[in-house]
């Protein structure tokens, strides 16, 4: 640097360069390092508050409590199945039952289908995307079902393995070995009973299934409504349960008189078909979400009359009402509504119906202007009763 003189006897400084030549470049490069900007940098976009209407209330992703409580209900059952399947096989074999053994068979079902609902619920967690675009929450209600298919492949094999006992009697159990071995299964069901039982004011483990009830208008939260998986485990062990009581009865019957033998291919036929009707009720839950049918305990009609309801709306169509499993509601519908009414109030009215009285979990409304040529669309009018 060399001061160079200037008019008025003042000094300016100028970058010279190591040949003593100005070095322009430098002096832009400084300038540009210690200068501050002339305009201002733009601000971040600040998240704006929308209204409650348009806020979607969907499932959280990840480990929700729900999911949290199942997954650790399923493992705390499947590794109590684990113990005392082993105990079983040990047991049966010893005793040459094969009531026990059809109970062993039950708990290797139990533990296959467990972990496949462990599978499941943490699939059922990963983000939806642009190609599964509800997410993986549906892969719940395949857990279940293929739990239902296992069980009842294994008691086709049984039911088979005793109807061949039933015709050749050469076989002889030990009645000791039987009724010790029944006892422990009876206690070990009942422990995995215990703990995939999913204790709550709004769960039903009666043959209808979870049970829904309308919420009163205005905020609220959605019904907590049991998990599919483990419903689907629970049910799967109380046929069990009831199928270690029969054994049980036939192994004291058994142990103090050994020539009523058949009294165990007998208990495993009649328990085996018992356990399959306990999966009715389960299967049935499962084919309606399949089949994309009406979510249970919510009908087409006040549905359709709290929409006709809100202010504005002249008529409706296109009502869908389906579901991606027990707990997860979805709703979409057209709604004709007058030339003076808001649509943005509508809206909100309406998705608001929708999820404080049903408990709909996601609504899609399309707001249009109501012609009178509506009302003989034949794409508008509703869908005939099922």
């Amino acid at each position: 640097m060399e001061p160079s003189p200037a008019k008025g006897g003042s000094e300016t400084t100028r970058l010279v360069s190591p040949r003593g030549r100005d070095d322009a470049g430098g002096s832009l490069r400084l300038k540009s390092l210690f200068t501050e900007p002339s305009e201002p940098l733009p601000e971040e976009p600040k998240p704006v508050e929308m209204g409650s209407h348009h806020c979607h209330n969907l499932p959280q992703l990840g480990l929700t409590p729900e999911r949290l409580q199942a997954q650790r209900q399923l493992c705390a059952a499947c590794a109590v199945c684990c113990v005392f399947m082993a105990g079983e096989v040990v047991g049966g074999y010893l005793a040459h039952s094969l009531a026990i053994m059809t109970d062993a068979a039950h708990l290797l079902a139990d533990v296959g289908s467990m972990i496949g609902s462990l599978f499941s619920l943490w699939l059922s967690t990963r983000p939806a995307t642009r190609t599964m675009t509800f997410g993986w929450h549906r892969s719940e209600t395949l857990g279940a079902l293929a739990s239902v298919i296992s069980l009842w492949m294994v008691t086709g094999i049984l039911l088979y393995l005793a109807f061949i006992r039933l015709l050749h009697s050469d076989y002889h159990i030990e009645g000791g070995a039987m009724l010790v071995t029944a006892g422990i299964a009876v206690c070990a069901n009942m422990l995995m009973a215990f703990v995939l039982h999913q204790a709550g004011p709004h769960h039903s483990h009666g043959s209808r299934g979870a049970e829904y009830a309308p919420l009163e208008e205005g905020p609220g939260e959605l019904p907590p409504l049991g998990n599919t998986s483990v419903r689907a485990a629970f049910v799967h062990v109380l046929g069990d349960l009831l199928q270690s009581l029969g054994v049980l009865a036939a192994s004291i019957l058994i142990y103090f008189k050994p020539q009523c033998k058949a009294a165990d291919p007998i208990s495993t036929f009649l328990f085996s078909i018992c356990a399959l009707g306990s999966t009715a009720p389960t299967l049935r839950d499962v084919l309606r979400v399949l089949m994309e049918g009406t979510p249970k305990n919510v009908r087409f009609e006040p549905v359709r009359d709290a929409l006709l309801s809100v202010s504005g709306v002249r008529a409706i169509h296109e009502l869908h009402l389906w579901s991606l499993t027990l707990t997860y509601h979805i709703a979409s519908a057209h709604l004709a509504i007058d030339s003076t009414a808001d649509p943005e109030a509508v809206l909100a009215e309406a998705t608001s119906q929708l999820h404080s009285r049903f408990g709909f979990s996601s609504c899609t409304l399309q707001v249009e202007q109501y012609r009178p040529e509506m009302a003989k669309c034949l794409r508008c009018r509703e869908p005939p009763q099922g």
